[in-house]
This record gives C-alpha cells, sequence and structure tokens, in this order.
C-alpha cells in the first residue's frame, strides 16, 4: 500500500507548496512505475511457467495419441466380425454359434492438470488472446474425445455386454434381440467413425501446435 506523508516542515507560501506538491506526485509516479514493474515480472514468470509445463503435457499426450488411434481401429474391426456374426445367427437361428463376440473398448485418458492449473492461477489471462486460444482448442478437443469415449460406453457397450460375452455354441439370442443386437453395434460403430475423425484432428492441433513452438 502506498502512503503520503505531510511535509515535515511548514509550507511558505505557495512556491513550497508547489515544490512539495511536485515531491509528492514524483514519488508516487516511481513508486506505482515500480509496483507495476514488479507485477509485469510477477505475471510474465507466471505464464511462463504455465507455458512450459502445458508444453511438456501437451508432447507427452501427443506421443500417446498413436495408440489412442490404433485402438479404436481395432474395435471397429472387432465390431465388424461381431455384425457379421449376428447377421448370421438372424439368418439361421437355430444353427449354434461357433464365432466368439467381443468389444475391446479401452479409455484412452490425456493428462490435464497444467491446463487446470493455468485456469485456477489466472495465466491464461496474461497471455496473448491468439496463445490462449491454442490451448483452449487443444485442450477442448481433448474434452471432447474424453466424452465420446464415455458416451459410447454408456449409450452401446453396456447394454450389448451380456451378448457379447458369448462363447462358441452357447444358445442364439432370439430373432428380435439379435437384431437389437446389430442394431445397437451399428451405433457403436458410428460412434467410433465419429470418435476416429476426432482423434484425428487432435492430431491436427497437435502437429500444427508443436511445430509452431517446437520444445
Amino acid at each position: 500500500m502506498l502512503e503520503v506523508h505531510p511535509p515535515n516542515e511548514p509550507v511558505h507560501g505557495w512556491r513550497d507548496f508547489f515544490i512539495h506538491l511536485a515531491t509528492i506526485t514524483i514519488g508516487l509516479l516511481i513508486a506505482l512505475s515500480l509496483e507495476g514493474c514488479v507485477e509485469f515480472w510477477q505475471h510474465r514468470h507466471l505464464v511462463h511457467e504455465a507455458e512450459a509445463s502445458m508444453q511438456i503435457e501437451i508432447e507427452a499426450n501427443a506421443r500417446g495419441l498413436k495408440g489412442a488411434l490404433e485402438d479404436v481401429r481395432k474395435e471397429q474391426e472387432f465390431l465388424a466380425n461381431d455384425i457379421a456374426v449376428m447377421k448370421k445367427v438372424i439368418a439361421n437361428p437355430k444353427v449354434p454359434n461357433h464365432e466368439d463376440m467381443r468389444v475391446d473398448f479401452r479409455l484412452r485418458t490425456f493428462a490435464d492438470v497444467s491446463w487446470k492449473t493455468a485456469q485456477s492461477t489466472g495465466a491464461l489471462s496474461y497471455m496473448p488472446y491468439e496463445r490462449a486460444q491454442e490451448y483452449s482448442n487443444i485442450y477442448s478437443a481433448q474434452s471432447d474425445i474424453r466424452d465420446a469415449e464415455h458416451q459410447a460406453v454408456r449409450d452401446t457397450v453396456l447394454s450389448i455386454a451380456p451378448f457379447l460375452n458369448s462363447k462358441k455354441g452357447d444358445p442364439n439370442p432370439g430373432g428380435e434381440e439379435a437384431v437389437k443386437i446389430v442394431d445397437r453395434l451399428q451405433v457403436l460403430q458410428g460412434q467410433l467413425i465419429f470418435l476416429e475423425s476426432m482423434i484425428q484432428g487432435l492430431d491436427g492441433e497437435y502437429k500444427k501446435f508443436l511445430a509452431a513452438h517446437p520444445g
């Protein structure tokens, strides 16, 4: 807090008054400038730490993205096989099923601790708008992918899980139930196609960011 003290000696005339006023004004300006410089460097340091931390986090997430894309494509292969099996069951309901069915759904996580820290400390507010928007785009895309994965699990995988545990030779599900299973599997197929496109979009965001900001 800045404090202003009255002059120690009595003021004699307007000349002394203006000298004292000028002295106080100059002192206040210097103090405010110093305070502003301190805050500037504090904010600069806060932004530097936040960006360095997010850089490391984004690089690590980018390295794991290839595995996420491979997982989704494997899941799509399993689903294509499951749909083919169920269509055979629908066509020949009395013929025992001799093929396994499975959905191997792996949920990938993306680190976002540095992003949340930057938000809570206010570091983003001291960044240029364009830079803050870059980070926002990346972490929003990560969040959207995570939400899409959980949505797929909730809406489809859990509802058909009992039938996907069936083994070779187990009784076939009834005709109507088999049709419902195929419908649900096809919904999951569409969700995985959308998820794959989201992952590819995030990969583009990563590459663009890392090319502009090499570590």
